[in-house]
């Protein structure tokens, strides 16, 4: 069936990317010279992509992925997120846009061990200044939602590999951020656990949260419906894949 544009001969447009990369590069001074870890990278992420990038350790992908989350602004190139630019600007302008639509999930949990899995929900929200009614009911709405209720109260170390990375899941996305960031999250799991996190992951996608992961396994990436191959800090290949069923 042919749309309104294209019966009044008027071409279809793509929505504007999320991000969009521009010659990105990165380099550190090394021996009267520098060494480079990503070279003239251009990407778009479109919103509700769940894209993977993927290579060997050294490679650049964890370094690739730092800068979208922005947490690096030391790079040359261009950083534009919903049109407003990442690049050039102060480092508390480029925090101001990655606390309001970016959430991360490391491999290592990054949980903070002092406090209970509730009191780890909470951070993301206390940084935003959101209120503690809202808050309290936020927090309890994700306890539900990833099934530990029960662990509301426990720490860090009370708890299985897999049980932190589902709290770390969870603070993750409490704020409701537009795009999920996740750093190898099952290099720490067996596969049992790492295959439930996918499945929370490819959940949240399906609802709407864009998701770009960082991982070596061609399991996880299964789960996405995009691979970008980096080597040597140079994207050599970005093609579709058939998500896993």
């Amino acid at each position: 069936m042919s749309t309104v544009m294209e019966e009044q001969g008027m071409p279809e447009t793509t929505p504007a990317p999320m991000i969009r990369l521009n010659n990105v590069e990165k380099s550190y001074p090394y021996k009267g010279g520098q060494t480079w870890v990503l070279r003239q990278i251009g990407l778009e992420i479109q919103e509700g992509e769940f894209a993977t990038i993927m290579g060997p350790s050294g490679s650049g992908k964890s370094t690739l992925l730092s800068i979208l989350g922005m947490l690096d602004g030391e790079f040359g190139g261009e950083y534009w997120f919903d049109g407003k630019p990442a690049h050039g600007v102060s480092n508390k302008e480029r925090a101001r846009l990655g606390k309001d639509n970016v959430g991360f999930v490391f491999q290592q949990f990054h949980l903070l061990d002092d406090l209970t899995v509730a009191e780890n929900l909470d951070i993301p929200l206390s940084y935003r200044n959101v209120p503690r009614k809202e808050r309290d009911a936020r927090v309890a709405e994700m306890l539900d939602r990833f099934q530990i209720v029960g662990k509301k109260d426990l720490y860090p170390t009370q708890l299985s590999g897999g049980q932190q990375q589902q709290v770390a899941v969870a603070r993750a996305v409490i704020a409701e951020p537009r795009i999920v960031l996740a750093d190898e999250p099952t290099g720490s799991l067996h596969w049992k656990q790492g295959e439930a996190i996918m499945e929370l992951l490819r959940e949240l996608n399906t609802e709407g949260t864009t998701i770009v992961q960082v991982s070596h396994d061609e399991r996880v990436a299964a789960f996405g419906r995009r691979v970008i191959e980096i080597a040597d800090g140079w994207i050599n290949a970005d093609r579709p894949i058939e998500p896993r069923s």
